[in-house]
């Protein structure tokens, strides 16, 4: 992949279903001073880019986190890792089949039964079209995100236009000040993670040592700008208070509000398009993931079984199914959050281990692991007083994968240690 083709999947992978999951969520946490959230949210994903570039080109291969803590020789914390962070992309994936089917109901007029079905449905369709080996093309990948960033900017530059100040706040609580920022940073970072699934394609990037860094750093810059304009033409066009209140459709409520039912159906489409593409990209990439720490011993051999196309197709139906119920059984909010803690633990182990070995640019790296590790802190805070249930389950999945590795390992006839 030239540059072009790899910026535009680390644009597609984090705008792919992001600021249409997302900005509800966020507005409702932060108030009026959401676009910082989003910023700040941009600068710690911009450190965690840097370590994670770093990282690649110093080890000269991709991977991320998992490979990342195996270099370090640290198997046990590669373990733990990878199962939070399967996790994460499987809650992720939920998210976008949530938010698929919440814009194409919408659009549609459909009835909540029949919205759980839609969302079943399209995560059964990309399970079926990754066990036949298809992968989006990359001309296809450039052409989609250059239009879905043209569609988002013209709905925030619309709503920018019709600037109005009391927008930030009607409807909404404007109590929490800074804190709620940056309690609303943490609660949205989900929609900055999609940078690392390049990571795995480092093989396949042209002259990676050199471009690496900058598609990734350029990219987290650029969606920062658009998630910023976005939120805040949003927010103009509805007021706060009909996003939070609409927040699983909230963007086409405003592309309604900026050119009626053309508008709501542009961005209803653009909604679907894109978060049918971010459960595509994100489940082959997971199974790859998951193939490699099976490969690896680290997970039942099973879930590294190929079919006669090559992909790992016990992983592939397995974290498909598990998202689909995700999708269906719990809300928009949980599963953001959830998804978002489980991105930075893994941002800051990645940040720690650049800031460790790697002599240049350690304030860069140091930074992003401090950020990454004080907003899972906040984040974690926020769902034990809101939603403890879900924390502890991440807690369990976290300790089940340190303390079922020995029993894994031994069936899987690793010589891991």
């Amino acid at each position: 992949m030239r540059f072009n083709a790899a910026w535009s999947m680390a644009v597609g992978g984090m705008i792919g279903g992001g600021i249409f999951s997302v900005l509800g969520v966020v507005t409702s946490v932060a108030g009026p001073l959401f676009p910082l959230s989003f910023v700040m949210g941009g600068l710690i994903a911009l450190a965690t880019a840097w370590s994670y570039a770093a990282l690649a080109r110093a080890m000269g291969e991709g991977g991320g986190a998992f490979t990342f803590l195996r270099h370090e020789r640290l198997p046990r914390a590669a373990a733990a890792l990878s199962w939070v962070l399967i996790l994460g992309y499987t809650l992720t994936m939920a998210v976008y089949a949530f938010t698929f089917s919440a814009y194409l109901s919408e659009g549609l007029g459909l009835g909540r039964g029949l919205t759980s079905a839609v969302a079943i449905a399209i995560v059964a369709t990309l399970v079926g079209i990754n066990l036949a080996g298809v992968r989006q093309a990359a001309s296809v990948e450039i052409v989609s995100v250059y239009a879905k960033v043209l569609i988002l900017l013209t709905l925030g530059i619309v709503g920018v236009v019709h600037w109005d100040v009391g927008a930030l706040s009607r409807g909404v609580s404007t109590s929490g000040g800074l804190i709620g920022a940056v309690v609303g940073a943490s609660a949205v970072f989900m929609a900055y993670e999609g940078f690392q699934l390049l990571t795995y394609d480092y093989d396949d990037i042209e002259d990676p040592d050199r471009n690496l860094t900058r598609v990734l750093l350029t990219a987290v810059g650029a969606v920062i700008l658009v998630y910023v304009v976005v939120s805040l033409g949003a927010v103009m066009l509805t007021g706060a208070g009909t996003i939070v209140q609409h927040k699983e459709v909230a963007l086409a409520i405003a592309g309604g509000r900026a050119a009626g039912s053309a508008g709501k159906w542009t961005v209803t489409v653009a909604a679907a398009l894109s978060t049918a593409s971010a459960i595509n990209a994100t489940l082959f990439a997971t199974a790859r993931l998951t193939r490699r720490v099976a490969d690896a011993g680290e997970l039942p051999r099973i879930l590294g079984a190929r079919n006669r196309r090559g992909m790992p197709h016990t992983a592939v139906i397995l974290l498909g199914g598990i998202a689909a119920a995700l999708a269906v059984l719990a809300g928009l909010s949980r599963l953001v959050e959830a998804a978002s803690l489980t991105f930075l633990l893994t941002f800051a182990m990645v940040a720690a281990i650049a800031w460790k070995e790697l002599p240049m640019g350690r304030w860069v790296s140091g930074a992003g692991a401090l950020g990454s590790l004080g907003a899972a802190c906040v984040l974690a805070v926020r769902m034990a007083l809101n939603d403890p249930w879900t924390l502890a389950a991440l807690a369990v999945v976290t300790a089940s994968a340190v303390l079922l590795r020995p029993l894994v390992v031994r069936r899987s006839g690793s010589a891991t240690s």
